[in-house]
């Protein structure tokens, strides 16, 4: 599971929609403050299409204590947008995985929106 986020948090900050949706199964999303839920495909080309850079570093990578097959991404997106804006903030992403293929279901982005709203909120084509 660590492994498949790190390959995820790697695709997203290159913008590479087609290595990050290989990771996921079929039907796959991603649930955002700002986008609602997406397939990954779309969320990452949309994400890529307001950015000029990103800058993830990951703090840490945690597994379920519980048994649950969930991995939860600590990290900073540290994000500069086509615009000239910039913003950084922490996010703790959660990874849900499937228990068939063991590729991720779906990732429900945890972040606060306030420091980031203004700057963020309307730089989505």
């Amino acid at each position: 599971m660590q492994q498949a986020v790190h390959k995820y948090l790697s695709a997203l900050e290159a913008g590479d929609a087609e290595k990050a949706a290989a990771l996921f199964v079929h039907d796959g999303w991603v649930q955002s403050p700002f986008l609602g839920r997406l397939p990954v495909r779309d969320y990452v080309t949309k994400v890529a299409s307001a950015s000029s850079r990103a800058k993830l570093t990951v703090y840490d990578v945690l597994v379920s204590a519980e048994g649950h097959l969930r991995a939860v991404a600590y990290y900073q997106y540290d994000w500069s947008l086509k615009d000239g804006s910039h913003v950084a903030f922490d996010c703790a992403d959660v990874f849900n995985f499937d228990p068939n293929t063991g590729r991720i279901e779906s990732i429900v982005l945890v972040y606060d929106t306030d420091p980031v709203r203004d700057v963020v909120e309307d730089k989505y084509p």
